[in-house]
């Protein structure tokens, strides 16, 4: 630990506790309700640097309302992790709010609250992030605590830490998965998906017999392995000055010593799928649910917009195909779901219906099997026919109004320093945004038409069905 720093943070503490009361938090909720029209944001100027340490840093500024945010994206997730020593990456979104060398537990949180300012991170299987979110003139404090946690986690870690959050987070996969309606599904799938030894076969959140078995030193060598700072991106976007903001990363992050250096990225076959693969499960549930899985394109690769397309016009909104039949029409199903979900190695495309409760007489299997032959009757349509052009702009529409919402705000997961961190990662582009648009804006329907047929084979395929267990069903 450094004295300077140590003393630096006494003074932020004492600077936040008597200044922040009164502070622009007021004004800038107030400011938010009243974004700037998404039209005039696609163009998001950016300035990016590295430190002699390897961390990147992009700067954007953007004075619309009085807040910025600190956002961090470790090049690390669960696809990081090794078979029996999974759960690494999540367990160390618990452990990075623990404290560090100079910032105690629990004051992280005290002194982003006194300064009107929010926090939260995630883990996914291709990276893991962090976003500290505060009123403009609260950057020194952002960068402090998340400097800190990057440079001295490791100083305030002990076992006793590692065994109480290890606990924590089989406690949350034991609400989450275990005892969760239709919780084991994901699981499931992914084992019918991906072969042995694929990154995206076990789950974020790790399995109990691996978090149980992992030692200490298992859990710093991961830790001084991938947190660091090459293999870490910084984003400081919002209400700030360039200059003055560079100057801020470079004091608060230059103390940060530089790890073993950049992780070179995962080389690893996109998986296929031969035939269909059936399952069936029993769960705590009231209604059978029906599961249908493809491994698709990665994120950005030729078919990923496609598909996004396709989930749209399948179940997005009540207008949308799969809803008017099984819920509108026919009445036998609760709801629908369709979705891409992008990822760096592969992506997979999954349709989800919940039946409506079987009619006296028929069995859950018979509900699920109505709801199958429905689904692939509007699969087979889609990519046959192209849809009209008023109902493919209706899909491009519903994209293109999630975009623009997106760039509404700043912080948090999935605002604009959010998805510069993201493209950064997996483009090299910081301001990826009009090209990501523009792969949703270069489609017809046709496209969309050849993507589901080539893509999403009723032949190839996984087919998860949950059923209610005979207590449930009672």
């Amino acid at each position: 630990m450094k004295p300077v720093r140590a003393l630096v943070a006494l003074v932020l503490v004492l600077i936040f506790i008597f200044s922040f009361a009164n502070g622009p938090a007021a004004r800038a909720q107030q400011a938010a309700a009243a974004p700037a029209p998404a039209a005039s944001r696609v163009e998001v100027p950016y300035a990016q640097f590295n430190l002699p340490n390897g961390l990147h840093v992009i700067l954007h500024e953007d004075h619309t309302v009085p807040l910025l945010t600190v956002n961090v994206w470790y090049h690390v997730g669960s696809s990081r992790e090794k078979p029996g020593r999974t759960g690494f990456a999540h367990l160390f979104e618990h452990l990075m709010f623990m404290g560090s060398g100079h910032v105690k537990y629990g004051v992280f949180d005290r002194l982003l609250e006194s300064a009107g300012g929010t926090n939260n991170a995630s883990t996914a299987a291709d990276r893991t992030n962090y976003y500290i979110d505060v009123p403009s003139n609260a950057l020194d404090l952002a960068l402090y605590l998340e400097s800190d946690r990057m440079g001295y986690l490791l100083d305030a870690m002990s076992p006793q830490t590692v065994n109480a959050q290890r606990d924590v987070v089989k406690n949350e996969r034991r609400e989450n998965y275990e005892n969760a309606p239709y919780g084991m599904a994901s699981i499931e799938i992914a084992q019918m998906l991906y072969p042995e030894g694929h990154p995206y076969r076990w789950p974020t959140i790790g399995y109990m017999e691996d978090l149980t078995a992992a030692s200490y030193e298992d859990v710093l060598e991961f830790f001084r392995k991938y947190y660091q700072p090459a293999n870490a991106s910084l984003v400081v976007a919002g209400d700030i000055n360039t200059a003055e903001a560079r100057a801020k990363v470079e004091k608060w992050f230059a103390d940060v010593k530089p790890g073993p250096g950049p992780v070179p990225p995962i080389d690893y076959p996109h998986p296929m799928l031969g035939a269909v693969t059936r399952k069936t499960i029993q769960d705590r549930v009231q209604l059978p649910r029906l599961y249908l899985d493809w491994i698709t394109p990665a994120h950005f690769q030729p078919g990923d917009a496609e598909l996004d397309v396709v989930s749209s016009l399948l179940a997005g909104g009540k207008n949308s195909r799969l809803y008017k039949r099984l819920v509108y029409e026919l009445q036998i199903a609760q709801d629908v779901a369709a979705y891409q979900a992008s990822q760096g190695l592969s992506s997979q495309f999954e349709i989800v219906v919940t039946a409506r409760p079987p009619k006296e007489g028929e069995t859950a299997t018979a509900a699920i099997d109505r709801i199958r032959g429905i689904v692939d009757e509007e699969l087979r349509t889609l990519q046959q026919t192209a849809p009209a052009a008023r109902e493919f702009q209706r899909a491009i529409n519903q994209i293109e109004s999630s975009f623009y919402d997106r760039m509404e705000r700043i912080g948090g997961f999935g605002g604009v320093g959010d998805q510069m961190n993201g493209y950064y990662t997996e483009t090299g582009n910081p301001a990826y945004f009009n090209s990501d648009l523009a792969r949703y804006r270069a489609l017809g329907p046709a496209d969309v038409t050849a993507a589901a047929a080539k893509l999403l084979p009723l032949d190839k395929r996984v087919e998860l069905v949950v059923e209610p267990a005979k207590e449930s069903a009672k």
